[in-house]
């Protein structure tokens, strides 16, 4: 896979209608990780699985969204709305800031995932497989929802 491959597939994808809605009620709902979320929808509509073990993975990405997305994403959603002059400007700012800093976490996830391998299983089993690795757990009616907004899974490279 190209570098890179990740963020576009995950551009291309979000866009997707549904799939923006459902990720993000399985980040409120269930408090998951969008980006590892879409990570284990990219591995396994690419065949791959993640070993038992990803703690590389965790290291980099729990502290990167505890000290870096989150904040952006709480500051973002505290400015909405907002009717102070200026605040709309500062919005969309925080907004790129944020998306900036989801793209250098999915790059170094990315690279982070040298450690996947083949495997078998439909799609469906991979991501389960993948979201358990990453330490993301969902349900399968929302995962379902997921895979429905998406499509195939198998058919997104």
């Amino acid at each position: 896979m190209t570098p890179g491959a990740f963020w576009t597939w995950s551009l291309a994808t979000y866009a997707r209608p549904g799939v923006a809605d459902a990720c993000l009620e399985l980040q409120d709902r269930l408090g998951l990780d969008v980006n590892r979320l879409l990570l284990a929808w990219w591995l396994a509509a690419n065949g791959l699985a993640l070993p038992v073990t990803a703690d590389a993975l965790a290291a980099f990405a729990d502290p990167w969204q505890r000290q870096v997305v989150g904040p952006l994403r709480s500051i973002r959603r505290a400015l909405k709305g907002s009717t102070l002059p200026g605040a709309a400007a500062l919005r969309e700012a925080v907004k790129a800031a944020e998306l900036e800093a989801e793209r250098l976490e999915q790059h170094e996830l990315e690279r982070l995932t040298a450690m996947a391998g083949p495997a078998e299983g439909t799609p469906g089993e991979l991501v389960a497989r993948n979201l358990r690795v990453l330490g993301q757990q969902a349900d399968a009616g929302s995962l379902a929802r997921l895979a429905d907004a998406i499509g195939s899974a198998a058919a997104q490279k």
